[in-house]
């Protein structure tokens, strides 16, 4: 059986991949993970996890938060992790700032996901036409749903409803097909 790993910067990447992989795979693929305990954790263990991982049919992803970092050098020294460590065809993608910008990008997820009412009808507004370009997700993301955002909980709950086709996060969409190449 293939597998795809992903190393994941925290434990709400899980819980978010958990509800949306199983609407996006083929048959025949399962999906392991490997949660650091933030983005310096990551950074720091990904070339020995990478390189000593023996299982064969693996392909792998890694899935860092942008926050206030340049988005370029952030992958361009992840991708260079990897390929040090053997492994040059794994996936890097950057959350752009943060994984609830994808959740800003499908509003209508987020109403589902935490049993709300009008906020998918927010999704024309100016503010969440471009989720990427907010600097704070995860506050914005409080702030509309009047604190029932949680970061497992709600991750886990949103993780379930993300569309795969339609989001206004170019991050998520570029995470996607990068997911439909391996896939």
């Amino acid at each position: 059986m293939k597998s795809l790993v992903f190393f994941l910067e925290e434990p709400s990447a899980k819980a978010m991949l958990n509800g949306l992989l199983p609407r996006l795979h083929p048959m025949g693929w399962q999906f392991r993970y490997v949660v650091f305990e933030g983005k310096q954790d990551l950074e720091k263990q990904l070339p020995l996890k990478l390189r000593i991982w023996r299982l064969p049919g693996c392909k792998f992803v890694v899935l860092r938060d942008k926050d206030s970092g340049d988005c370029v050098t952030i992958r361009k020294g992840l991708v260079e992790k990897c390929s040090k460590a053997g492994k040059p065809d794994a996936l890097v993608r950057i959350a752009i700032h943060e994984l609830e910008s994808w959740y800003l990008g499908d509003l209508a997820a987020v109403e589902a996901g935490l049993g709300m009412s009008n906020l998918a009808r927010k999704q024309g507004s100016r503010k969440f036409r471009e989720p990427d370009a907010l600097s704070n997700p995860a506050q914005e993301l409080r702030k509309l749903t009047t604190d029932k955002y949680q970061k497992i909980s709600g991750s886990r709950a949103i993780g379930h409803h993300l569309s795969i086709e339609n989001n206004r996060s170019k991050s998520y969409r570029k995470f996607i097909s990068g997911l439909k190449k391996i896939l």
